[in-house]
């Protein structure tokens, strides 16, 4: 860890050997923000991949995610492995436990994302049926917070689900339901289960309608569920964004990019886990045209969110800082206290990025 002294911003934070310190330190680098917004580091829960690599089928190189991650503003996030052979999910936990090679520097993972396998087969989206399996406790053998799989996405209708979910839930798992057909009342059941968050609300999972309010009404009606939204413009229209989003309110939106390898890569054909998908103006696809994930940064996700709601620069902010640390019961990320860890996004007014800090280490941007 590094210690670093951010002055000239929106708020001076000095970092003593990777924590905010409340002492104004003056024997320690500076980095000159004038005119910048000092956040506290973006958290991203759903990412597949970036910069060319996919977390579901080249496990083995979640550092080279981690280390890809801070050129777009992420301190910290949660890999994503997909409905996949349960190959690519030992490996991932494999990968992860090892720990980072000499010299790494980058994101923090948080603990693995396993969105699947037992999610609904009508609203799997682009995961492939072939690798689709009923919830069972022999599915989830060695899934827990300490051996580092930080969330799973089940579908709660499922025959099984809701005795998996309250297992999850009682070895430290943030427990989320999607990819499901589930109606209000077994989303009740699952959150009483143990649920706690919804996977990329609106997607893969039936439309809110008046006599048949579904996932959706369920997730914005419940105040003891926080909802993963995917802002990037593409996954929800900029009207369904903002009803969300005031149903919710900043407390319980979760901003999340869901991005692929195709985050940081031209427009052509990119993989997600087992399947070819097609880059295009801004959208992942496979190639029956269904969305595949994004090709979204999280500050571009916080523009498209503010654009939608007016909400202030805090409000959108907290979506994928304090929100996402609170869901992982992580009091040492999120916010600029003193004796959090030192993680910093800075951006300009127009929330682009202009440097990134992971632990008082400055990984991306230069002076300013």
């Amino acid at each position: 860890m590094s210690s670093l002294r951010v002055v000239g911003g929106s708020v001076d934070v000095t970092i003593v050997d990777g924590r905010v310190s409340a002492d104004d330190r003056h024997d320690v680098p500076r980095y000159d923000a004038g005119g910048l917004h000092v956040l506290p580091g973006l958290i991203d829960l759903q990412v597949n991949g970036v910069a060319g690599i996919d977390v579901t089928r080249e496990p083995e190189r979640l550092w080279e995610v981690a280390a890809a991650l801070p050129v777009f503003g992420v301190t910290a996030f949660l890999p994503t492995v997909i409905t996949s052979s349960p190959d690519a999910r030992t490996a991932a936990l494999a990968a992860l436990a090892a720990g980072p090679p000499p010299g790494w520097a980058g994101a923090r993972p948080l603990g693995l994302h396993f969105e699947g396998p037992m999610i609904a087969p009508g609203r799997k989206g682009a995961h492939p049926a072939s690798w689709l399996v009923p919830p069972s406790a022999g599915v989830t053998t060695g899934w827990s917070r300490e051996a580092g799989v930080a969330m799973v996405t089940v579908a709660p209708e499922l025959p099984g689900a809701l005795d998996v979910m309250a297992s999850l839930a009682a070895r430290g798992v943030v427990v989320a339901v999607g990819h499901t057909e589930a109606s209000p009342e077994q989303i009740v059941a699952a959150v009483d289960h143990g649920a706690r968050s919804v996977t990329h609300l609106g997607n893969a999972m039936p439309a809110l309608a008046g006599r048949a309010p579904g996932p959706v009404g369920a997730a914005l009606a419940d105040p003891r569920l926080v909802a993963g939204v995917i802002a990037d413009g593409h996954h929800l229209h900029p009207a369904t964004l903002a009803v969300y989003a005031r149903a919710l309110g900043p407390g319980r939106l979760l901003a999340v990019t869901d991005c692929t390898a195709a985050l940081g890569m031209p427009d052509g054909p990119a993989r997600l886990g087992d399947q070819p998908v097609v880059v295009r103006e801004g959208t992942v696809r496979l190639e029956d045209g269904t969305l595949a994930g994004s090709a979204a940064s999280l500050p571009q996700c916080l523009r498209v969110l503010r654009a939608a709601t007016g909400w202030s620069l805090a409000e959108a902010v907290g979506c994928c800082t304090a929100v996402a640390a609170d869901l992982l019961d992580d009091p040492s990320r999120g916010r600029l206290v003193h004796g959090a860890r030192g993680d910093l996004t800075l951006v300009d007014d127009e929330l682009n990025l202009v440097a990134t800090v992971v632990g008082g280490r400055l990984l991306h941007g230069g002076g300013h």
